[in-house]
């Protein structure tokens, strides 16, 4: 579904992704890990268009979508989260929800006046639509709590939410556990699953805790010095030694030793 070619993105002198190349195949939860500092991110950002990139493609589904704005990717199902969760603090986790879809009528003054009949039934499709991501992500008892009172996994889950609003082909998901506790992971990680299942939702999933990448992840490439260290499955990153190298002192190689 992607795929990175020879992908470099400088910032002056520092080059944060540099010549970075891989495949996403459809259907698949990819994790992408790596030390602090090696370019997942700016991946990331440089994928969905947040930055510019310096050369180097990106392709999905054999177009190329170099340089398209987050919106014009939003369009093309191509949605991403943040490590830290955007939200419309003052609004109801089901309003947030419908928040989402694009080009609503009542968006435009004109309808307002003359098209109220639409914009009702927009919004109890919109509704039932929210209540419905809602409920699978089994969050039904915050449905009105306004999302600035959520906690940090429980903002993590309306991200996800936000997802399943539209007809999303490709998310990418960038420290989606982070702060998380382990219940709500436990949530986290199930929702994913079940949408790639179910759904055939395709995720790429930057994430530091290996439990996590583990259960979920298939391939798992690892960066390092924004360039593509390795790819396989967890196992064989684990026991890859440029792997464990780049991970020094990060608890990786003790890990892979005792393992």
């Amino acid at each position: 579904m992607i795929e990175v070619e020879n992908l470099h993105k400088h910032f002056g002198g520092f080059h944060a992704v540099d010549g970075a190349s891989l495949k996403i195949a459809k259907g698949s939860i990819t994790g992408l890990i790596g030390p602090n500092g090696a370019g997942k991110t700016t991946l990331f950002n440089v994928i969905a268009g947040v930055h510019k990139a310096t050369s180097g493609r990106v392709l999905m589904d054999g177009r190329d979508i170099t340089g398209l704005a987050p919106h014009e990717l939003f369009h093309q199902g191509l949605l991403r989260t943040f490590q830290i969760a955007h939200e419309f603090t003052s609004m109801s986790v089901r309003e947030n929800l419908m928040m989402v879809p694009p080009q609503q009528s009542g968006e435009t003054l004109w309808n307002t006046w003359f098209g109220r009949k639409r914009i009702a039934n927009e919004e109890r499709a919109l509704q039932a639509k929210a209540d419905e991501v809602i409920e699978f992500l089994t969050i039904s008892h915050l449905k009105q709590e306004k999302a600035g009172n959520l906690s940090g996994g429980q903002k993590k889950l309306l991200e996800l939410g936000r997802t399943m609003m539209v007809d999303a082909k490709i998310v990418f998901l960038d420290e989606v556990g982070a702060g998380v506790n382990r219940t709500l992971l436990g949530t986290i990680s199930d929702a994913i699953l079940r949408l790639n299942q179910e759904r055939n939702y395709t995720f790429v999933v930057i994430e530091h805790d290996m439990d996590f990448i583990g259960k979920l992840c298939d391939p798992v490439i690892c960066m390092a010095e924004g360039k593509v260290l390795a790819e396989g499955t967890l196992a064989e990153i684990k026991a890859n030694e440029r792997v464990i190298e780049a991970y020094l002192g990060t608890g990786l190689k003790n890990k892979a030793v005792a393992q």
